[in-house]
């Protein structure tokens, strides 16, 4: 029982805690000369990703294809509601963030964290690095496609 209870409290020490709060939009910051951080973010992220192509309408195949994998792999970390768990619930997200920067972070976490000047203050947040989950680029479009179904409220229940 002492065991349970131990692990119990540093699961809570670990999550961001709170629930619906909103981050603050994204500011350009300058940084120190001697960060690879850009003086002028612009909002894309960092890594392969510049340009997304967004569906209009929403892709219905991709959006089933994007909950599985969330499902899968993300799932016990983040809430499709505002709420948070251990990291930041993603209703909302696809208001608050570029395409380009949210499949920069699933594509490109580790530089993200380090590099990335929103990232970094999610990470000072929630005080829980976010785990590489090895998606492709195929998959992480999905699983923005599945994004976008939960903010326009298209998301299969």
């Amino acid at each position: 029982m002492k065991n349970q209870l131990f692990i119990f409290l540093c699961a809570a020490l670990l999550a961001c805690g709170g629930s619906g709060d909103k981050p603050k939009p994204t500011t350009t910051m300058e940084s120190d000369p001697g960060t690879a951080m850009s003086k002028n973010d612009d909002g894309l992220g960092i890594g392969e990703i510049k340009e997304v192509k967004l569906n209009d309408p929403l892709d219905v195949d991709m959006v089933k294809r994007g909950q599985a994998i969330s499902d899968m792999k993300c799932a016990a970390c983040h809430r499709y509601t505002d709420m948070r768990v251990v990291g930041p619930g993603w209703k909302g997200v696809t208001e608050r963030r570029k395409p380009e920067w949210i499949m920069n972070m699933i594509t490109n976490v580790e530089v993200m964290l380090e590099q990335d000047e929103t990232a970094r203050k999610l990470l000072e947040e929630c005080l829980t690095r976010m785990p590489n989950q090895n998606l492709s680029i195929g998959d992480a479009r999905d699983v923005l496609e599945f994004m976008y179904a939960i903010d326009t409220d298209q998301a299969p229940k």
